[in-house]
């Protein structure tokens, strides 16, 4: 069973081949209520265009409001979370690293292989308390303005503005040095987040995880809450249950089949977590989705 967007590991592709750059919108809660932690190998940066809400960088906690800007290195894990019941609407924006030019010979590309390999020291937010925002800011939406209108030549205009945020940023480094996490510790979480995508239809059993990260079971438990802020067992059953509201939607499985194959072993016990999670039971979710799909 293959639900891609709940890949950990994201191995989508996000561009195209001749145009390596993409946007979108989204809506928590409106089109997700929530973005799991999960990596991929694009750039990205998340744009806040209403509300607020909360976005996990490599660990890291941000409050992230209108106008607000998170830049998301390759590879950096990375989720967002509703904040204080708010509303947030932000535009994606996933370029791979090569789009602005960091794969070339010259002194520009090292550059910016410098920022995307995450040797340079930046600002992960970019906000209004930073002397080049104005500039960034003014970069994006040189950007949204390009590809709203698409017109004949567009992607040169995309390109330019984005290596004159990239400049922004790069230029900028030295003055903000953020603590940084170990990295150990987010191999380490990357390491159960990939088991837990690739087992979460079986049983697992906090023994498993925990020598998944060579962990005895008492560091794993103190680990795992320690990073992601909820228990395994909690986060494991969340996951599950994300994933299950995608097939109910997406396939005409029974409920049974779905608690089944997303690690249920108990229909009964699935339906009250699906509830409480979701606020109907797995029959009217199913139903209403379709209504509003319609």
């Amino acid at each position: 069973m293959d639900v891609k967007y709940e890949s950990f590991h994201e191995n989508k592709n996000h561009t195209t081949p001749d145009f390596p750059y993409n946007t979108y919108l989204c809506s928590i809660p409106l089109d997700f209520p929530e973005v799991h932690a999960h990596w991929h190998s694009e750039a990205e940066l998340i744009v806040i265009k209403k509300g607020r809400g909360l976005v996990e960088v490599d660990l890291k906690s941000y409050e992230a409001e209108e106008r607000d800007m998170i830049l998301i290195l390759p590879g950096q894990l990375h989720s967002i979370h509703q904040r204080d019941g708010f509303a947030m609407e932000y535009e994606n924006i996933l370029f791979e690293p090569s789009f602005a030019g960091a794969d070339g010979n010259d002194r520009c590309a090292k550059l910016l292989e410098l920022l995307f390999d995450g040797k340079l020291d930046h600002s992960t937010m970019i906000n209004k308390s930073l002397p080049y925002y104005t500039e960034a800011e003014a970069c994006i939406e040189r950007i949204d303005n390009l590809c709203s209108r698409a017109e004949f030549g567009y992607q040169l205009g995309v390109k330019g503005a984005l290596i004159s945020l990239m400049h922004q940023i790069i230029s900028h480094h030295s003055q903000y040095t953020e603590q940084t996490v170990n990295s150990r510790s987010i191999e380490k979480v990357k390491l159960i987040l990939s088991y837990i995508s690739q087992n979460y239809s079986q049983p697992i059993t906090v023994q498993e995880a925990a020598a998944v990260c060579c962990y005895s079971c008492s560091h794993f438990m103190k680990f795992f809450k320690a990073t992601m802020g909820e228990s395994f067992t909690s986060y494991l059953c969340s996951y599950r249950l994300k994933i299950a509201s995608q097939l109910l939607t997406s396939t005409s499985d029974s409920v049974l089949e779905i608690a089944i194959n997303t690690g249920f072993s108990n229909l009964s016990y699935f339906n009250r977590q699906f509830k409480s999670k979701f606020g109907v039971t797995p029959v009217q979710y199913r139903k209403g989705q379709r209504k509003t799909a319609t």
